[in-house]
């Protein structure tokens, strides 16, 4: 998130500029109704990415008998996160702390008010448009674990999560942390979001190990309708996640918009593509999870390059997130259910490493730093996926054991034949 300025800041500005020249002080720190409004519209279109958004494409993909298991994870996971933000978490991202956490000034939204500012649109829409960012996160890591774990160690799982790995990290980066500091570039999420999301889920994946039958017994995605209609608001809402990402109405916001559709839909062409190549025939899977995967990948880039640069990091994450999760999955074994990791955590990460490149203005880019060569600012990127995978990875596990210890984290057999719909909710997606 680029152009905060802080509050702090923005009061001792108008405290100087009162003095000097009272009729002139207003203006310099006044809520601006048009960055109000399309923060406002932003907020809304992120929220709609996760419900119904990315419930709908998970559902989509698993099985019929776990169907409504995702949407209700999904669904619940966007009340936990926002119960958990508003009592500390908002505060832990984005409340003045150490360079790796914030403090608990702003726990219970101390200080949020109707007239507090956070630069030109009010507090409040701030938080909640960073909420909507802590929805989302975790529930992609859903993807991963899909068809296998315990309800109630979900929401155990996801608690602790948000708590001591996606507030840090937020903070770290957005929140005036030590990658942010280090000038690490990640407009809309790449690590905070995706790279964090899709390490956790891989994680996740191996720690509960592979479902019942995995990978010999078929599992056909239950309803590719529904996953093509949850991939399509998962685009329309990406443009609140990235050009929202400015926190202002102007040319910037544009052209994350302008960026946005271009690397999305030349991710989803390149993935259609290969597969048609490879298989003869061209799937609805294929063509989703390419446009997701360009969606990700142009998230930390999307205030910082152009449309050409985006065109590449489009062709780029398509190729490679197709790799991970056709070629890479298989290699391995591990049972990354809806892939989590292959889409977001890979994306992620060529979208991050990218954005190094494509932000110089000799390639269309908003330019480097003063000082700063393509090299500098690629090894940052470096330091930032690195600190972030291993962070994610080593707090996620630990998190994971020790649940698993206490409660245990998986279904049993029996239950994971007959389906999650039924055995833990006591109820059908799909009453056949």
């Amino acid at each position: 998130m680029q152009n905060k300025i802080s509050k702090h800041v923005l009061a001792g500005m108008y405290a100087v500029v009162a003095l000097a020249a009272p009729g002139l002080a207003v203006a310099q720190d006044a809520l601006d109704s048009g960055d109000t409004a399309w923060m406002l519209t932003s907020t809304a279109l992120v929220l709609f990415m996760t419900i119904p958004g990315l419930s709908l494409f998970y559902a989509g993909m698993v099985r019929a008998k776990n169907a409504l298991s995702v949407m209700m994870q999904c669904f619940t996971i966007c009340c936990l996160m926002t119960v958990l933000w508003v009592l500390y978490v908002y505060s832990l991202a984005f409340g003045d702390g150490s360079a790796y956490v914030g403090g608990l000034g702003k726990a219970f939204m101390a200080g949020v008010g109707v007239d507090t500012l956070s630069g030109t649109i009010p507090e409040s829409v701030f938080s909640m448009f960073q909420l909507t960012f802590a929805i989302i996160t975790p529930a992609l890591i859903v993807g991963a674990f899909a068809e296998r774990m315990k309800f109630s160690a979900m929401l155990w799982f996801m608690g602790l999560w948000v708590t001591l790995v996606y507030g840090p990290i937020c903070h770290w980066v957005w929140g005036g942390g030590w990658l942010g500091e280090m000038g690490v570039l990640d407009f809309a999420g790449g690590t905070v979001v995706h790279i964090n999301a899709g390490i956790a889920g891989l994680v996740a994946a191996i720690v509960l190990g592979k479902r019942a039958g995995y990978p010999h017994s078929p599992m056909k995605p239950s309803n590719l309708v529904l996953t093509m209609v949850g991939a399509a608001m998962l685009w329309v809402g990406w443009f609140g996640f990235n050009a929202g990402s400015q926190l202002a109405a102007d040319g910037v916001a544009g052209m994350a918009m302008a960026v946005t559709q271009i690397a999305t839909a030349a991710a989803a062409l390149t993935w259609m593509f290969i597969e048609w190549k490879s298989h003869g025939k061209p799937s609805a899977l294929g063509l989703a999870s390419g446009a997701v995967a360009g969606l990700v990948a142009i998230t930390p880039a999307s205030g910082f390059v152009g449309p050409m640069g985006a065109l590449v990091i489009g062709i780029a994450s398509g190729l490679g997130c197709y790799l991970a999760v056709v070629k890479a999955k298989r290699a391995f074994g591990y049972d990354d259910s809806l892939d989590a990791f292959g889409v977001h955590g890979v994306g992620g990460v060529i979208g991050a490493l990218l954005t190094g490149v494509f932000v110089a203005d000799g390639l269309g880019g908003a330019g480097l730093g003063e000082g700063v060569t393509m090299a500098a600012q690629v090894g940052k990127q470096v330091v930032g996926i690195v600190a972030t995978i291993v962070y994610c990875g080593v707090v996620s596990f630990i998190i994971l054991k020790v649940l698993d210890r206490v409660i245990g984290l998986r279904v049993d057999e029996q239950a994971e034949q007959e389906g999650l719909d039924l055995v833990l909710h006591d109820e059908q997606g799909y009453n056949l």
